[in-house]
């Protein structure tokens, strides 16, 4: 099972950026840390399909289901 979330960090001079992580919940292997001042679900999509042909998909994937909603384009 892969569980993501997104960070919010800031910059030294106070721009803000948002983190990405997936991670393999069993291993506990960082899969990706991502970092992009905005996420569109296209985004999120391009960067779990890298990590499927390189790691294979996952049996599940977990998410908050913030308020980037990218778990319906996920899904789909």
């Amino acid at each position: 099972m892969w569980s993501y979330d997104f960070v919010e960090d800031q910059t030294h001079n106070g721009r803000k950026f948002r983190m990405l992580n997936i991670i393999d919940e069993f291993s506990r292997e960082c899969l990706a840390m991502v970092p992009l001042r905005r996420f569109r679900s296209n985004d999120v999509i391009d960067v779990l399909t890298d990590l499927f042909i390189e790691h294979g998909p996952p049996e599940h994937i977990r998410s908050d289901n913030g308020p980037e909603f990218v778990a319906n384009a996920v899904r789909e």
